[in-house]
């Protein structure tokens, strides 16, 4: 069972654990393979509106979302959300769940729609996850990533409407 949950500062130290490896490894994230913890914490805890957790029963952290105004001013109601799962955590349908949570979170705060911006080409297991979970790919940006083993890839635009359009 995942559940998910609002971030407290106190879940720093796992969700780090979590996202060091992933953006060491260059081949998701556009955030440097350098990236510093300071500098971790401020794109995936203080700049977004909010960070969530995915906890299974005993309260270990799997895996961390963030959700954000896509855009400033008139693009506020277009969402962002970036999505991690720890390694050993992978495969136990924790990004569904944090996925369909920051769906209702999204429509909750009043936003109309949700856009990924970067996914990359690659990224094949997420691309047929978010495919399912009712978003499309709506552009596709050639050689936008740098891979760190594939070199310059494709990345998509991902986006899904969440509530009807007046």
């Amino acid at each position: 069972m995942v559940d998910v949950r609002e971030f407290n500062e106190s879940d720093w130290s796992a969700v780090w654990k979590i996202l060091e490896p992933i953006f060491q490894a260059g081949k998701t994230y556009v955030f440097s393979p350098e990236i510093t913890e300071m500098e971790a914490h401020q794109v995936w805890i203080d700049a977004p509106r909010s960070t969530f957790v995915a906890v299974d029963e005993a309260g270990t952290i799997l895996g961390s979302y963030y959700l954000k105004p896509n855009q400033p001013g008139l693009g506020n109601h277009v969402c962002n959300c970036g999505y991690v799962v720890g390694e050993s955590a992978r495969g136990r349908g924790v990004a569904s769940a944090m996925c369909e949570h920051s769906q209702t979170e999204a429509v909750a705060r009043g936003f109309r729609s949700m856009q990924f911006n970067l996914v990359v080409s690659t990224n094949e297991g997420a691309i047929w996850l978010w495919k399912k979970l009712g978003f499309q790919v709506v552009g596709t940006l050639p050689g936008a990533f740098r891979h760190s083993e594939h070199g310059f890839v494709d990345a998509h635009v991902m986006f899904k409407q969440l509530t009807e359009c007046e």
